[in-house]
């Protein structure tokens, strides 16, 4: 951590909690006017993918609720639905489209005409009601716009609110999978430490062998004799490894419980978890230790496709 100080797990689980892209929020608001539905879902993405269904006579109000979305969710795909149903006396928000219709009315009959034909008028007038824009799907009485504004920004408030919460809770859950998944890989890494110590004679032995017949061959050579003893010794000693990888989870643990935690930066933690494992298995040339190498991975592999879905 920044100031060097080290929190224990109890401590961790009281600080900051890990927030899942995956969400859900829904609101509902009624006034004397209108009846507001907001419904609010999130999934994962790398970027903040924001979807608005808005009724058209809202539509100039979209920036304004893209950027309350944009305050409050950060990150993430975002399906955002917002409906309004008139109520009262209110005036319906869908009309006729007088002059249009008959427009359509008119040339209707005048092809009909053409074509020497006697249509039935109640026919006519169905055909131009079902043609392109004979409605307007616009309330005519805008006069309590603004307060109906007033009221479908409570309810979008509300449904971000709720989404936050599930998020939240979701990001809860994933977080004690994570300490879970941490924790199994540290019982294997202290289970690989037990291996480590019956493995270390089997590799003196083998050095010791190899020496043997180097000392015996006539063209012993004392500089290649040192630079195969380090090769080895390099080549076998997984203490380093150990050492890094014990470190690595704790960080991991650590940073997940603070204010700088994001998904981005526990998958590269992990990442560097993934490449100490992956030298402890080549360097190990142990059996046992490369069941315990594989099992670690597995464990591995759960924390990767689960930070993608954090913030």
């Amino acid at each position: 951590m920044a100031n060097g100080q080290k929190h224990s797990i109890k401590e961790l689980n009281n600080i900051l909690m890990l927030k899942s892209m995956t969400g859900y929020g829904v609101s509902n608001i009624e006034s004397e006017s209108i009846n507001v539905t907001v419904e609010i879902k999130t999934l994962n993405s790398k970027f903040l993918d924001i979807y608005c269904r808005i009724p058209r006579q809202f539509s100039e109000r979209e920036i304004e609720i893209r950027n309350l979305i944009t305050q409050s969710l950060e990150r993430g795909k975002v399906e955002f639905t917002l409906t309004v149903q008139p109520v009262g006396k209110t005036v319906a928000s869908t009309s006729v489209n007088r002059l249009l219709v008959s427009a359509y009315y008119q040339d209707l009959a005048a092809t009909a005409a053409e074509l020497a034909m006697e249509p039935d008028k109640t026919e006519l007038l169905r055909i131009a009601l079902q043609m392109p824009n004979a409605y307007n799907n616009e309330t005519i009485d805008d006069s309590g716009k603004e307060n109906d504004w007033s009221q479908i920004k409570v309810a979008v408030m509300e449904a971000l609110r709720k989404c936050t919460v599930f998020r939240e809770q979701e990001g809860k859950m994933t977080s004690d999978k994570f300490e879970e998944y941490i924790r199994t890989i540290q019982t294997h890494l202290d289970a690989v430490s037990e291996q480590d110590k019956l493995r270390i004679p089997a590799v003196r032995e083998r050095l010791e062998k190899q020496v043997r017949e180097l000392l015996s061959d006539d063209n012993f050579d004392p500089n290649r004799f040192e630079q195969e003893l380090i090769y080895y010794v390099e080549k076998f000693d997984i203490s380093e490894e150990k050492i890094r990888l014990a470190n690595h989870l704790t960080y991991f643990l650590e940073t997940m419980k603070t204010a700088e935690s994001n998904g981005k930066k526990l998958n590269f933690i992990a990442q560097e978890i993934g490449r100490e494992i992956n030298t402890i298995g080549s360097k190990a040339n142990d059996v046992a230790i490369q069941h315990l190498v594989v099992q670690m991975k597995d464990e591995l592999e759960k924390i990767k496709e689960q930070t993608m879905n954090i913030i």
